[in-house]
């Protein structure tokens, strides 16, 4: 995908069809305004890029800097990406002004504490937020809408995950990209419930629970990395502990393993020792607390 050149971006002071503005903050991240909302590609390690938020920022956008910006959304391959962020963005947040949610007042009690605030979705569909936590409390009529496999018995639904489960029940009261979240939150989390509901199987990279349980039993006899710190004694290894399947446990068997630092790369969930070519190790550790008894 080819890169947006700098003076192909609109002017910071024309919106496009989507009411978004785009230019160039003062030290020349691409950067768009949504409303309140203010975007910009950060640069990151290795040539990388990211998307990162703000909010409010009370100076014209060409005086913008990096210090304006602080949420983090994600990983950006080029502007295009960065563009189609923002659109994306643009078309949510429109719908849920067209959705009509009302802030309400704290006070209540929730799992997480007394609430700070809330958000009214509709009649029996409240979120919550809390100081440390949140998610939604649903009425019992509205409860008994949501899935056996996938209800909360007490009506509360938190914000990392179950939030999900209430946009799945609920689709109407949320908009397109929370709706394309909450598809890809329940197939990762609770696949089981998934296909029951849908009559349909995942696949491979369709759901991380899934992916996990595989990797699981394909490597249930294998050493799996469970921990693991840059060895001061050998220099560019990486020292790891592994057990079986990676598991972990009082009893679970131990072993030490180094392994060259260019080649240790965790992966989606865990790396997986080569009796081949990782050999035991038994000698001093980096790991504070290790017992040498404890290597075998």
């Amino acid at each position: 995908m080819s890169q947006i050149l700098p003076s192909s971006l609109p002017s910071p002071t024309t919106p496009d069809p989507f009411g978004v503005c785009f230019g160039r903050s003062a030290d020349g991240m691409p950067a768009a305004l949504v409303g309140d909302h203010a975007y910009a590609m950060a640069p990151a390690r290795d040539g990388r890029h990211y998307l990162v938020s703000g909010w409010r920022i009370a100076r014209p956008m060409a005086e913008w800097t990096r210090a304006d910006f602080y949420g983090h959304a994600g990983d950006l391959a080029d502007e295009n990406a960065f563009r189609t962020k923002v659109l994306e963005q643009a078309q949510h947040q429109g719908e849920k002004r067209r959705l009509g949610r009302r802030e309400i007042g704290g006070g209540a009690n929730t799992p997480w504490g007394v609430s700070q605030g809330g958000t009214l979705y509709a009649e029996g569909v409240t979120a919550y937020s809390t100081a440390g936590h949140g998610g939604f409390r649903l009425s019992a009529e509205r409860n008994r809408k949501v899935h056996t496999m996938l209800r909360s018995a007490g009506g509360w639904y938190e914000e990392d995950a179950e939030w999900a489960i209430v946009a799945m029940t609920f689709p109407h009261l949320f908009t397109a990209f929370e709706r394309r979240c909450a598809e890809r939150t329940i197939k990762d989390s609770w696949p089981d419930a998934w296909e029951a509901i849908f009559g349909t199987v995942l696949g491979p990279g369709e759901s991380r629970e899934k992916d996990r349980r595989a990797f699981e039993d394909k490597h249930a006899g294998d050493w799996v990395v469970v921990s693991a710190i840059t060895s001061e004694q050998e220099k560019g290894f990486v020292e790891c502990i592994a057990t079986p399947g990676g598991r972990r446990g009082a009893d679970t068997e131990e072993r030490r393993f180094l392994i060259p630092a260019h080649e240790y790369e965790i992966g989606q969930f865990g790396f997986v020792i080569d009796p081949d070519r990782h050999a035991v190790y038994a000698g001093p550790s980096s790991f504070a607390g290790w017992q040498g008894t404890r290597s075998t």
